[in-house]
């Protein structure tokens, strides 16, 4: 049990603090989308990775997230309309359409970078999802470093112990098991 709770403790740690500082790219880790919309979490990454770009930390927005079951626009798709409809130049968005998972999201993002030829990232994520994102980027050789959303959709106690009890799963689960 102390174990487990050294690191929900260190899970929760990671996601209280921005390290923002200037990169290549501003990675926003992709969430649910519903039709043409970004879901009420997803919306607080984008609003946060958009926040980001406008304060000059990053020269490109890169939007990860394939399609939903049965999704008429991939989750990247949606974050991009977003940003456009908030005036970011097309310019400086770049999408992957096609990852279903974290791993994947980094995956198709270490992708995309090095096409670009872009090295250093800021991850945007929820706070409770910010030190397995790292972890991943850490395994990849993505240099990065987080800057968690500054609110969560997450509110009540019952969503956030669910949530962080399912990063302590995950967190034990890719000890173990390297998918991808």
């Amino acid at each position: 049990m102390l174990w487990l709770a050294g690191v929900a403790a260190w899970i929760v740690w990671v996601g209280q603090r921005d390290q923002a500082q200037p990169a290549d790219a501003i990675i926003v880790l992709g969430a649910a989308a519903y039709d043409a919309r970004p879901s009420p979490v997803f919306e607080e990454r984008i609003r946060h990775g958009l926040a980001l770009y406008r304060q000059g930390y990053a020269p490109v927005l890169l939007f990860t997230g394939g399609y939903g079951t049965g999704a008429r626009f991939s989750e990247s798709q949606v974050a991009r309309r977003y940003a456009l409809r908030q005036g970011i130049p097309e310019s400086a968005i770049l999408i992957e359409t096609t990852s279903r998972t974290t791993r994947q999201n980094l995956q198709e993002a270490r992708r995309l970078m090095r096409e670009h030829g872009l090295h250093r990232a800021i991850v945007v994520s929820d706070p409770l999802h910010m030190a397995r994102a790292l972890r991943l980027c850490r395994e990849l050789g993505i240099e990065a470093v987080g800057s968690p959303t500054p609110s969560t959709r997450f509110r009540t106690i019952q969503t956030q112990w669910r949530f962080l009890l399912q990063e302590v799963y995950f967190f034990h689960r890719d000890l173990v098991v390297h998918t991808g």
